[in-house]
């Protein structure tokens, strides 16, 4: 039986994602309309047409300042910025679906955990359980300079993550019993108190007393992802994530890490099967090959390079101004993205690091997104390539420019996955949870550590036996 590929919509609430200028291609829409909710709701009615499993927003809290030590090329090319914040959207963009998914990236450096978890219980009840959460510690020093916390280093930002989704796991599972409200009008009572209890959590970085505020929601816990690439990041993902999040620039590169990150998983005691792996890929498509590439002509020349380099600075703290066009990029230190500080000598493993001139034209279009051009069959059957020759399990689609790249590939090679049997016709549940593992998987699996760390007994195993 063919594997289903699982199809998730990447953006972002702001005027640019990560192909930067084509604010001045005149098909771009999102540099003049990401402050319209109109917008967005009809992105998300055309999504769910299209049968993607959701749309994910990027987000950040500042402004990218370590390229030529300034914020300068961050602002001028609209790198991320100016951006809102995406959570506002989901209600709106729900009363108009009814199966798509809205996944959000919140930082657990920015906001404390009992705010965190209250925000995403609300909209889980708001979307009727298709809310996804993207679990980030962050990386920007300007965000920090914002007070919005402390930039700690890379691996104690994810010690004191773990704590985090400890308390917040505390608050959703094991908080309130699923039948503590009661509206009982004889006995004047709408929520027994007896069946809601506070969660005394006290650690070395969060003291947090409860009761979670927020009745249990359709999937009790949102959708957890997590898109870490460091060691690191990768033992939390494998740990916490329900779905991750991966970049990888080349199909060998991509099957090695895939495998290293299922093993991830078994050590953490969970059934590989029970974590999506969804990588970032890019899609220029039109009618031929020709058609496709006199396409992507055109929009490398709306490109801003400059602004590739701004965004790089921000994940990396790296600043690419001090080296000239014929330096080496390789082995770049960062308390950043570390995944991101070593990209270049692992594009083309068996070539030597690009050098800055050739990093420059490669980070053109999407950054440091591989980016498939063709005909409808032929990205149809590279993307089909792609998992099966690495075991992905899905692909998060990041536009070069919107809503173009998303209307043109549910056009074009929708049709071609769907009559391959690669792809959904339909949706056969309601929440975000049951898109990604099938009808009837609303909470939880119970290998999660989730249960473990609430306290709470998994549900009988007969939840998990239909995922494939």
């Amino acid at each position: 039986m063919k594997k289903i590929i699982h199809l998730n919509a990447f953006t972002q609430c702001a005027a640019a994602l990560q192909s930067f200028g084509q604010f001045r291609n005149p098909r771009d829409r999102t540099s003049r309309e990401y402050t319209s909710t109109r917008f967005w709701v009809d992105l998300a009615r055309t999504l769910e047409a299209g049968c993607f499993d959701s749309l994910f927003f990027a987000d950040v809290h500042g402004v990218y300042d370590v390229y030529k030590g300034s914020a300068e090329a961050g602002i001028r090319h609209a790198v991320q910025f100016p951006g809102n914040d995406p959570t506002m959207l989901f209600p709106a963009m729900a009363q108009a679906t009814r199966h798509l998914g809205f996944i959000s990236t919140y930082s657990t450096t920015y906001y404390p955990p009992f705010h965190t978890a209250k925000l995403f219980s609300s909209l889980d009840h708001f979307t009727g359980g298709r809310v996804g959460w993207n679990i980030v510690t962050s990386y920007l020093a300007s965000a920090c300079r914002n007070g919005l916390g402390d930039m700690l280093p890379h691996d104690q930002r994810y010690a004191r993550a773990e704590e985090y989704m400890e308390v917040a796991y505390k608050l959703w599972e094991a908080s309130w019993e699923e039948n503590a409200v009661v509206r009982d009008s004889a006995r004047d009572m709408h929520t027994d108190p007896a069946r809601v209890h506070p969660i005394l959590h006290r650690g070395k970085y969060f003291e947090v007393e409860g009761p979670h505020m927020c009745e249990p929601s359709a999937q009790r816990t949102p959708l957890l992802l997590q898109a870490g690439q460091s060691s690191r990041g990768v033992a939390f993902g494998a740990r916490h994530g329900e779905a991750l999040f991966l970049v990888y620039p080349t199909i060998e590169v991509t099957r090695t890490r895939v495998a290293r990150i299922r093993s991830a998983i078994r050590e953490q005691g969970r059934d590989p099967g029970h974590v999506k792996l969804v990588l970032a890929l890019s899609v220029i498509v039109a009618e031929t090959d020709e058609e496709a590439r006199l396409k992507e002509r055109r929009l490398r020349s709306y490109a801003s390079p400059e602004g590739a380099f701004a965004l790089f600075g921000g994940w990396t703290g790296v600043d690419l101004a001090q080296f000239r066009d014929d330096d080496v990029l390789d082995r770049l230190p960062s308390e950043g993205i570390k995944s991101a500080a070593r990209w270049f000598s692992t594009v083309y493993p068996d070539r030597p690091p690009l050098t800055l001139a050739e990093a420059r034209e490669e980070m053109k279009l999407a950054s440091l997104i591989p980016v498939i051009v063709g005909e409808p069959a032929r990205v149809a059957g590279e993307i089909e390539r792609w998992v099966d020759e690495t075991g992905i399990d899905g692909i998060n689609l990041v536009p070069i420019y919107q809503p173009g790249s998303f209307t043109e590939f549910i056009e074009l090679v929708v049709p071609e996955l769907q009559r391959s049997g690669r792809m959904r016709t339909g949706y056969e549940g309601s929440t975000l949870r049951e898109n990604l593992f099938g009808a009837g998987h609303r909470r939880l699996l119970p290998d999660h550590p989730a249960y473990r760390i609430a306290g709470v007994a998994p549900p009988g195993k007969g939840n998990v036996a239909a995922i494939g």
